[in-house]
């Protein structure tokens, strides 16, 4: 159980033990996204004696952190672009030596590097219309205007600074540098007065006793009032550390986990983004990174885990190219079976354990059969509905077990997975608008369905001739509660091109089938899956149900091997 302490420390302790390396980041912080407004506005808020918010530490030691836990350190310099705005920078990746770092910052990063930048760092502005790579960068100090009859700041404008703090590479005589207080003439009691009254010298008459309350106060806030309060959380492991971050990062808004570890891998590969983009622009363009990244996990790590370490990143950068080749090799074998990869954009975890044999067994192309089975029941008996990571993993243990391939056997051999008559009852009971139904119908349908064109779930006998006041007589009322139970089930539902179903409209069954010209009539009877020898009439209902309800689950189970 996690114990949680309660403690402050002055800014300057707090920035010294970043500086000496007791204090770093978890890998998996996001960048450091600040603007020079919002760091003005830190100092304004300090200056003001405004509380800047309680900070979250991890206590770090050999007990919660392996060889892969990996931590970066805050950042010396920043680069602003032209619109003052913070660059993005990869951070450096570093293993800790516990005996001198035991505090890893879960929420702070962003006040914690403000404050480091503007007193022991660099901040430097890149000019407009420059390149990031080869652009000029000018020097850009973080000053306060210590003369207040020259101070431009708004008091009347809401959330504006009160004291006119700026990042600004031209100073006057009357600017005084934030990072000089650090300067020992500052520090030291004995010369602090001379060194204010230095740093005063160009100050007009009538602001001297201004300029002087600002120093001494700066003086108070950084060392000696103890603003830096922070909750320390001890004996809390990696996992926890991260589910912790996501609930409480530093801007408020949480993060998804997968934010996080794309954040994590860029550390490791920093071209990864823009190899992703490459990815998700073509016909994985509705898929996300987080498929990439969880592909990556079933491949080359433990998908239960669902954590990126080195070794993963490595993985996927060093084989990026075999692993481009198996998502093009994925996209193949759709085809074969008769769909397209754009239909799995929603639910793409099934396609993970077809990617890792695809991947390790070139042969794969050989056992089409197999691989239908697995992906049919897989959508069918809607094998991913929960634990999805722990049955990735399931699955890549199965196939190692059976030699790097998937087969009816293994199959058969995995509960949720096997073809029993309560699961094909299952399937038969889903209803109109379900995935399930929907999945089924267009499977059944692959032989003839155009992938330019829409389709929609269609009732065959329609939905509204199932009202009390259309029961036929000959039908007893206990018989037609049942018949309208079943009315939205799957034997009562076919495919149907959108615009043909709009027009047919609450047509009865036969009378629909009566419009038909002779060589549709053929073809309605095939593509909708009819038995032959049942009525089409509302009357013979249960006998249609019941005779579709044989045909489909023979279908059914042929589809799944």
């Amino acid at each position: 159980m996690s114990k949680l302490i309660d403690n402050s420390i002055t800014i300057y302790e707090a920035l010294q033990y970043i500086k000496n390396g007791k204090y770093v980041m978890p890998a998996f912080q996001r960048q450091f996204v600040w603007n020079t407004a919002q760091i003005e506005k830190l100092w304004d808020s300090i200056l003001l004696n405004y509380p800047i918010s309680t900070f979250l530490f991890w206590r770090v030691d050999d007990s919660n952190v392996t060889a892969d836990t990996y931590f970066c350190k805050f950042l010396y310099d920043v680069t602003f672009d032209s619109k003052k705005s913070a660059d993005s920078a990869n951070y450096d990746l570093i293993r800790i030596n516990t005996n001198n770092t035991d505090i890893a910052v879960l929420d702070g990063q962003q006040r914690f590097t403000s404050l480091f930048v503007s007193l022991f760092g660099t901040a430097k502005t890149r000019q407009k219309y420059t390149s990031r790579k080869t652009g000029s960068l000018d020097i850009t100090k973080l000053v306060i205007e210590l003369d207040k009859n020259k101070i431009t700041t708004d008091e009347e404008e809401y959330n504006s600074k009160k004291y006119d703090i700026r990042f600004s590479d031209r100073t006057s005589p009357t600017h005084f540098e934030i990072k000089s207080i650090l300067d020992e003439k500052f520090q030291n009691e004995s010369t602090r007065t001379m060194a204010i009254e230095d740093a005063i010298s160009k100050v007009s008459d009538n602001s001297k006793d201004y300029a002087k309350n600002i120093l001494l106060t700066l003086h108070r806030k950084i060392f000696i009032e103890p603003l830096v309060r922070y909750t320390e959380v001890i004996d809390m492991n990696h996992d926890d550390a991260l589910e912790m971050f996501v609930r409480f990062n530093s801007s408020g808004k949480p993060l998804k986990k997968s934010e996080i570890t794309m954040s994590i891998l860029e550390a490791y590969w920093p071209e990864a983004k823009t190899e992703f983009g490459h990815i998700l622009g073509g016909s994985y363009k509705d898929f996300g990174s987080d498929f990439i990244i969880r592909a990556a996990l079933m491949l080359y790590g433990d998908v239960a885990k669902a954590n990126i370490n080195r070794k993963i990143a490595d993985n996927l950068k060093n084989n990026w190219s075999g692993f481009k080749v198996a998502l093009a090799n994925l996209e193949k074998l759709l085809v074969e079976l008769k769909t397209d990869i754009s239909r799995f954009s929603g639910y793409w975890n099934v396609l993970l354990p077809i990617l890792y044999y695809i991947y390790y067994n070139k042969d794969y192309i050989n056992n089409i059969k197999a691989v239908r089975a697995y992906l049919l029941r897989a959508i069918f008996f809607i094998y991913f509905r929960s634990g999805t990571t722990g049955k990735l993993q399931q699955m890549k243990t199965k196939i190692n077990d059976y030699n790097g391939e998937i087969t009816i056997e293994m199959l058969d051999g995995m509960n949720e997975l096997s073809v029993t008559p309560g699961k094909i009852d299952d399937v038969l009971n889903s209803e109109k608008g379900s995935r399930v139904a929907d999945e089924v119908l267009y499977y059944l349908s692959t032989g003839w369905v155009n992938s330019t064109i829409k389709y929609e779930q269609d009732h065959l006998h329609p939905e509204s001739k199932f009202n009390l006041h259309d029961k036929p007589h000959t039908v007893q009322p206990e018989d037609w509660r049942k018949w309208r139970g079943n009315r939205n089930r799957l034997p009562n539902l076919r495919y149907l091109e959108g615009i043909i179903n709009a027009g047919k409209s609450d047509m009865p069954l036969a009378y629909y089938y009566d419009s038909l010209t002779s060589e549709n009539q053929a073809k309605f009877y095939e593509e909708a899956i009819i038995p032959h020898d049942v009525s089409l009439d509302i009357e013979g209902f249960d006998k249609f149900y019941e005779a579709r309800k044989q045909l489909l689950a023979k279908r059914i189970r042929d589809l799944l091997g």
